[in-house]
């Protein structure tokens, strides 16, 4: 067995991810060492109660409740507590140290990335995160290294798995939102408060992570436009599926170019998606990201965003990684944010709506509706007129109408279908979406 030199792993965090990182760690010691050209020694796992039961059995000896003793005589941390506070602490302790860090904590990098990185950058320590974005799947990497020398124009991604599962389980079987998501607490997809998934926190915080690796910019959190899944109906699924699209919920980081100059924007929130694009196929709790660069063309990133034993997969990546990277010397390559692009807002993106209207079925209404839409420069390009059958007693009948609008700037679809709000005509506006991926 090759003498290796031994580095030192602080662990922090025994949850479903931590304890198959431990695990992993211990049974492929010596392949690791192989691959990373040093011992990986785990030193100890912090951890709030040693007692407390866990997935997979680990030595009662690693465990420990005095975290900061662990950290500051390691070479390597890795963070996998989750949440911003002590988690934070515990990063800049270990960076302030001199080891290197990997973690999983999206919503940390998301809230205080520039913070933690600057102070890696001041001690020449590297900071890994490849299991924030899309749990199993490499993007982290492809879009710092490997299309470092290319201009990326745009990044399409399903980020979500549990997100995904609702909806996809609501085309494949026509299902209510809250069938589904009752369905998936009990699977453990979701949480018991889903919140954080299913309003598109969790989706807004990886988009801005990939944003500021995409576009070499910081993208704080607030700067992401953000709407979730909840108002999706059993109906707008259908409704989609008769027009060839499906619903994702997606995170868009786009380059705009003006003859202002180039900015960027980022943003979360449900789209249709034509049935012919890659990301309709993505189903149940998967991912995926579709980037678009503008000398590699289109490439595409799938496979399992979630679970204890694929997120270990990326973090022993990054382990491996880091261990090289003491092997070799040196300091570590910081992040690359000197774009400094300006953010803007969702009313300067130019896309699409389909809009669902119930209207009074009566003469000059379709012409009231093209009226109030060309108000703001908005035309149709498509209408689906269907009669509702009248309720009895009620005095008129009324029709629904699905209208697909051209291509305009956010701000001029959402002040049209404000005026169609405040419409005599309109009984009620049953759904505004965005066509993504055409």
């Amino acid at each position: 067995m090759t003498d290796y030199r031994r580095l030192r792993v602080a662990l922090l965090g025994a949850g479903a991810v931590g304890s198959q990182v431990a695990s992993l760690l211990l049974k492929h010691g010596d392949e690791l060492a192989d691959r990373a050209g040093a011992r990986l020694e785990l030193a100890g796992i912090a951890v709030r109660n040693p007692d407390a039961p866990r997935d997979v059995e680990l030595p009662r000896e690693l465990y420990t409740t005095d975290p900061e003793a662990l950290i500051t005589s390691a070479d390597i941390v890795i963070e996998l507590m989750g949440g911003i506070e002590p988690a934070r602490s515990h990063i800049l302790l270990g960076l302030g140290s001199g080891a290197d860090v990997v973690t999983a904590n999206k919503a940390l990098l998301a809230t205080h990335g520039p913070e933690v990185f600057e102070a890696a950058d001041r001690v020449g320590a590297s900071v890994y995160y490849e299991a924030a974005a899309a749990g199993a799947i490499p993007i982290i990497r492809p879009l710092r290294d490997s299309l470092a020398g290319d201009r990326v124009v745009r990044i399409m991604g399903i980020v979500n798995g549990t997100t995904n599962y609702i909806l996809d389980r609501m085309d494949s079987e026509g299902a209510d939102f809250a069938d589904v998501l009752a369905d998936a607490q009990r699977l453990g997809y979701a949480e018991a408060d889903p919140t954080a998934d299913v309003e598109g926190y969790d989706a807004a915080q990886k988009a801005a992570i990939l944003a500021s690796l995409a576009f070499h910019t910081t993208v704080p959190l607030d700067a992401v436009h953000r709407e979730g899944i909840t108002t999706i109906t059993a109906d707008m699924i259908e409704e989609a599926r008769e027009a060839g699209f499906v619903i994702k919920l997606l995170a868009v980081c786009e380059r705009l170019t003006t003859e202002d100059g180039e900015s960027i924007s980022v943003r979360v929130y449900p789209a249709l998606v034509p049935r012919s694009h890659p990301l309709a196929s993505v189903h149940g709790a998967n991912n995926a990201v579709f980037v678009e660069a503008e000398a590699a063309g289109s490439l595409m990133f799938y496979g399992a965003g979630a679970g204890g034993m694929q997120t270990a997969s990326a973090v022993l990546g990054d382990v491996v990684s880091a261990a090289r990277r003491h092997m070799a010397g040196g300091t570590g390559v910081g992040e690359s944010t000197r774009a400094n692009l300006p953010i803007v807002s969702i009313g300067h993106v130019v896309t699409r709506y389909q809009i669902t209207l119930e209207v009074a079925d009566q003469p000059g209404v379709l012409a009231s509706i093209a009226g109030l839409l060309s108000e703001g420069g908005v035309s149709v390009a498509t209408l689906v007129q269907t009669a509702i059958p009248a309720i009895e007693g009620e005095q008129r009948s009324t029709a629904r109408l699905i209208i697909g609008t051209h291509r305009a700037a956010d701000s001029a679809l959402s002040a049209a279908v404000a005026r169609l709000t405040a419409s005599d005509v309109v009984e009620n506006v049953v759904s505004v979406l965005r066509v993504e991926g055409e």
